[in-house]
């Protein structure tokens, strides 16, 4: 049985966009990207932001738990849940590349695979377990046809 974690995701978030300022501010390393071209960071930004907002809208909809190791009453598999199993976190991520880009330093894209692994190693594979042990064969086919990612 996995065990709660005390950081939740929105934390991880918030560090590593924290981590991209004082990447950009203080130690930009190279410029790759100036305005306007910079602007286009805010696509991801606002699609990251709407994928894990219909994401977790989609767990209130089902009624289960939103929080990571809560228990989890139905397996959600529409929505971007058709694409990837980790919507909420590939969304964050698209945040995350987004803001990167609109500073527009290489400096601040080096807290994002950070994150990533954060999220991984502490959350999705944990979450996966979970799910198998609570969902069974129906999670293992569902694994079988959407990648964890995308």
């Amino acid at each position: 049985m996995e065990k709660k974690r005390k950081i939740l995701p929105p934390v991880y978030l918030f560090a590593a966009l924290i981590l991209i300022w004082l990447m950009q501010r203080f130690f930009p390393i190279y410029q790759y990207v100036d305005p306007p071209l910079a602007y286009l960071g805010i696509v991801p930004v606002l699609f990251g932001i709407i994928m894990a907002a219909i994401s977790s809208g989609a767990f209130v909809k089902a009624g289960t738990g939103i929080v990571p190791f809560d228990k989890a009453t139905m397996l959600v598999t529409d929505g971007f849940y058709r694409v990837t199993r980790n919507p909420m976190y590939t969304g964050m991520i698209m945040m995350l590349l987004g803001v990167a880009v609109l500073t527009g330093a290489i400096g601040a894209l080096l807290p994002i695979p950070a994150f990533f692994m954060i999220i991984r190693n502490n959350f999705v594979l944990g979450e996966e377990r979970f799910l198998e042990t609570t969902f069974g064969m129906q999670y293992t086919d569902y694994k079988s046809t959407v990648r964890r990612w995308i």
